[in-house]
C-alpha cells in the first residue's frame, strides 16, 4: 500500500510505522512500531493510564506527573545559527543560544533513534493559528501519550476531510523527552536540550517531559515566522464584549492574564499567544494551558469548570477520593491544567477577533510602588512593553527572600526570536493606526513590599479591567513622581485611597526609598537597549 510519511524517517502502514533508516546494516532497517496516529482522548486516556503515575480524577480529567522538570528549560533551548537565522537577536542580552548544524545533527540522531527503538509511538497533526492564510501545519512525534494528548488540546484539532489532506507538515517536533541529549556534546549545558532549526522546521526535545516545551516551542517559530509577514507576534490573552470590542492582556507567568481574560461577561479568544494582522487578531492555539495553583471555582469559575474528560492536568496532588488538591504544592507551584478552546462556555471558535480597543499590561509589582493602573502614552506604552516588568516573590525559586525585579522584554524575553524593537516597532505602528489605548495594571502588592503589604484583590482589578473595557476612566489624573505615570484620581466603585499607591503606606518614607529603588531597576535594564530611539526619555526619570 502506498505510505504516508511521518517526518524523514517514519511511514505509515496499516497502523505500523515502518522505519527508512539510511544505513542498510542497522537493525532498525526491519523493525516495526506501532503508531497512534491522531488519536481520541479516551485511546490516549487508556494508554496513559498505563503508566502508574498518571490516574483519573473525579472530574473525569487525567492527572499526569512530568517527572524530574516541572517547568521550561530556557537556558538549554538551542537555535541553529545560518543563513536564515544570521540576522535574529544574538547579542550578549539576548535570550537566543546558537548552536551549530552539526551539532544539530548529531543531537537529531539520538532524538531520531531513541524514537525508532519504541514499540509505540504517539503522533498528532494540526495546526498552529486560526487565520488560515497565516497557519501552518504542525506534526508531533512523541513516546508518551500524554504529551499527544497535550498538543491535541493546544493545537488546532484538524475535521476529517483536512487531516485526509493534511500532507508533510510545516514544522515536525520531535519529543524524545524520556531520553537525555548528550551533555558531553558540544554546546549542550545539561541532559536537557531543546533545540531549533529554522532550515529544516524542526525542533528537538531532550532530556524533559514537562509538556509546556512544545507548546512554546510553536510560540517560539510564530515569534520567528510572523514578523517577516509583517505580522505581529504577541504574548498576550484577549477577549471581546458583545459588540466584537477587543481588549488584549499582556504579562509573565503569575500577573493574572489567563485569570482576567477568563471573563464572565466576555468572549474569550484565547489565553496566551495571539497574532495581530492588518484584519485583526487570532488565537494561534485551539486549547488553554492554565495554571492550577490556588484554584478557587468561585473566582475563576471558567477555568475550573473546564476541568472535565479530555483536560490534561500536570503534577497536582489528588487524594484518596481523586479529587485534585488545588493548595498542594509539593511537586511544584507550576501545576498546570489543558483543555480545548471548546471547553470554555463563553469562548469564540473560530478563534478571531477584531483590532484591540484596549491593551492592558499586567505587572504583578511586589515592592508595591506603581498604581493600581496607569494610563499610558504611545511612547510610554513602548518602553513597558520593551521592559516587560513584573517581580518574583519569596517562595517561586530557591534562594528567594526578597522580591526581585524581573525584566522580560515583550512580556515574553524566552520565546522572541528577534530583537525587541523589531516588535516595539510594529505595536507602536498599530496603536497608532487604530488608535488603540494602552493602560498598565498593577495586580501586585499595595501598602507595602511581599510580606508586609497586601496584593490586590483580584475584584478590586477586577473593577478596573471592567471600567477600562466599558471607557468609563475619565476625569483628572494624578501624576506619579520619578515614573511619571499618570493614574486616575477616582474609579466609580472603588476606594479612591487605593489609587494612590504612596496614599496605601504608613511609611511614606519607606515608599519613597522602593520607589527609587525601582526606577533604578528600570534605568538599569533599559541600558541594554541602547538602540532604542530615546524610549528610555519615557520610563522612570528623576525630576
Amino acid at each position: 500500500s502506498t505510505s504516508r510519511k511521518y517526518g524523514p524517517n517514519l511511514s505509515y502502514y496499516n497502523n505500523d510505522v515502518s522505519i527508512n533508516y539510511n544505513s542498510s546494516d542497522s537493525d532498525f532497517g526491519n523493525k516495526k512500531i506501532n503508531i497512534f496516529y491522531n488519536p481520541p482522548a479516551p485511546k490516549l486516556y487508556c494508554e496513559e493510564l498505563n503508566n502508574p503515575n498518571s490516574n483519573l480524577t473525579s472530574t473525569g480529567a487525567i492527572s499526569v506527573l512530568s517527572g524530574t522538570k516541572t517547568g521550561r528549560s530556557p537556558k538549554d533551548k538551542r537555535i541553529v545559527k545560518d543563513n536564515n537565522t544570521i540576522d535574529i537577536w544574538w547579542d550578549k542580552n539576548s535570550p537566543n543560544i546558537e548552536i551549530d548544524e552539526n551539532n544539530f545533527l548529531v543531537t537529531r540522531e539520538t532524538a531520531i533513534n531513541y524514537l525508532n527503538n519504541q514499540e509505540k509511538l504517539y503522533v498528532f497533526d494540526g495546526y498552529a493559528g486560526w487565520d488560515k492564510s497565516h497557519q501552518i501545519k504542525v506534526r508531533v512525534i512523541c513516546t508518551r501519550p500524554y504529551h499527544c494528548l497535550f498538543m491535541t488540546n493546544m493545537l488546532i484539532r484538524p475535521s476529517k476531510e483536512e487531516l485526509n489532506n493534511f500532507g508533510e507538515p510545516d514544522y515536525t517536533i520531535y519529543n524524545s523527552g524520556e531520553f537525555p541529549c548528550n551533555r558531553y556534546n558540544d554546546y549542550m549545558t545539561s541532559s536537557t536540550s531543546v533545540l531549533f532549526n529554522f532550515t529544516r522546521k524542526e525542533i528537538l526535545i531532550l532530556g524533559t517531559q514537562y509538556a509546556g516545551e512544545m507548546k512554546k516551542g510553536i510560540f517560539s517559530v510564530m515569534h520567528y515566522l510572523m514578523p517577516i509577514k509583517d505580522v505581529l507576534s504577541l504574548h498576550s490573552s484577549a477577549n471581546q464584549d458583545k459588540d466584537g470590542n477587543v481588549t488584549i492582556f499582556f504579562g509573565l507567568s503569575g500577573t493574572g492574564k489567563t485569570t482576567l481574560s477568563a471573563d464572565g461577561n466576555r468572549y474569550l479568544i484565547g489565553d496566551d499567544e495571539h497574532c495581530w494582522t492588518e484584519n485583526g487578531i487570532f488565537n494561534i492555539e485551539g486549547g488553554c494551558y492554565a495554571k492550577c495553583i490556588n484554584l478557587d471555582p468561585k473566582k475563576e469559575p471558567i477555568i475550573y469548570n473546564s476541568i472535565k474528560f479530555g483536560s490534561l492536568l500536570e503534577n497536582v496532588i489528588i487524594n484518596q477520593d481523586y479529587e485534585v488538591d488545588f493548595n498542594d504544592i509539593s511537586i511544584t507551584q507550576n501545576t498546570r491544567v489543558s483543555y480545548p478552546l471548546e471547553y470554555i462556555q463563553n469562548g469564540i471558535i473560530p478563534a478571531v477577533g477584531n483590532h484591540p480597543k484596549n491593551i492592558i499590561f499586567l505587572t504583578c509589582d511586589a515592592f508595591g510602588v506603581l498604581p493600581a493602573v496607569s494610563k499610558l502614552s504611545t511612547e510610554q506604552a513602548l518602553y513597558y512593553f520593551i521592559s516587560g516588568y513584573t517581580a518574583k516573590i519569596p517562595g517561586t525559586e530557591q534562594g528567594i527572600i526578597l522580591p526581585e525585579a524581573t525584566f522580560s522584554a515583550c512580556f515574553g524575553e524566552a520565546f522572541i526570536i528577534w530583537h525587541p524593537i523589531i516588535y516595539a516597532s510594529m505595536l507602536r505602528e498599530k496603536i497608532e493606526k487604530y488608535q488603540t489605548k494602552v493602560w498598565l495594571v498593577n495586580t501586585g502588592w499595595k501598602g507595602g513590599i511581599y510580606g508586609i503589604g497586601k496584593r490586590y484583590d483580584i475584584n478590586f482589578t477586577r473593577t478596573i479591567v471592567d471600567s477600562i473595557n466599558q471607557n468609563k476612566i475619565s476625569g483628572e489624573f494624578e501624576k506619579l513622581d520619578i515614573f511619571n505615570l499618570e493614574y486616575p484620581k477616582e474609579i466609580k466603585g472603588l476606594d479612591s485611597k487605593q489609587l494612590n499607591p504612596r496614599n496605601n503606606w504608613n511609611d511614606k518614607n519607606e515608599y519613597d526609598q522602593y520607589r527609587k529603588k525601582l526606577s533604578e531597576m528600570f534605568i538599569q535594564n533599559f541600558k541594554k537597549y541602547n538602540d532604542c530611539n530615546n524610549l528610555d526619555n519615557y520610563g522612570p526619570l528623576y525630576l
